[in-house]
């Protein structure tokens, strides 16, 4: 058999053409959607980050406030009362101590050198609430408070976006005791 060239056509067909095109185009939406995903997840991640390390330093600084209670010789828990308070290394409340009530919270601010505080620079989405509770060693006498539980939460809104709907409101808690290590005991 003698195939007649005529007969054949070259080039694509209008439904080759659609086809094409509509398998084109659900590639491309994937991958839209996939690097959307995407940039919501890293920022979500970098809250979450940047949360965890302003709740670390939130406990820093009860801690130096301890230490220097030390060094200066005076009751490791001066300036440290029971409550919730908030505190940035620039240190803003009274003479009786470095912190500041909690009340409804405070946002924190990011002042030109990236340094997180209460005082000067752009508002951000963190507050940070730093909870004291001073607990007795147990087996002593109940009005002996040589542990002091230190509870650091940081909140922030979460936006809406193609995940979840609303305003979603994030927390990371980080707890942590700390000790007079001065502890004398009577013999």
């Amino acid at each position: 058999m003698i195939l007649d060239n005529k007969n054949y056509k070259n080039g694509f067909t209008i439904i080759e053409l659609v086809i094409t095109i509509f398998v084109l185009s659900i590639a491309v939406i994937g991958a839209y959607n996939a690097f959307t995903i995407m940039d919501i997840l890293t920022s979500n991640s970098s809250d979450r980050f940047t949360a965890a390390y302003l709740a670390q330093e939130g406990i820093e600084i009860v801690r130096n406030i301890r230490d220097t209670n030390w060094i200066e010789e005076d009751d490791w828990t001066a300036g440290l009362s029971d409550g919730d308070w908030e505190a940035d290394y620039k240190t803003f409340g009274d003479e009786m101590t470095p912190l500041e009530p909690y009340g409804s919270g405070s946002y924190l601010l990011v002042d030109e050198n990236g340094f997180y505080n209460y005082l000067s620079g752009d508002e951000t989405k963190f507050k940070r609430k730093i909870a004291l509770t001073s607990l007795p060693i147990p087996g002593t006498e109940e009005d002996v408070f040589d542990i002091l539980k230190v509870s650091v939460t940081v909140s922030w809104d979460e936006k809406a976006n193609i995940l979840h709907r609303e305003k979603q409101e994030q927390l990371i808690t980080v707890e942590e005791y700390l000790y007079n290590w001065l502890y004398e005991t009577e013999e």
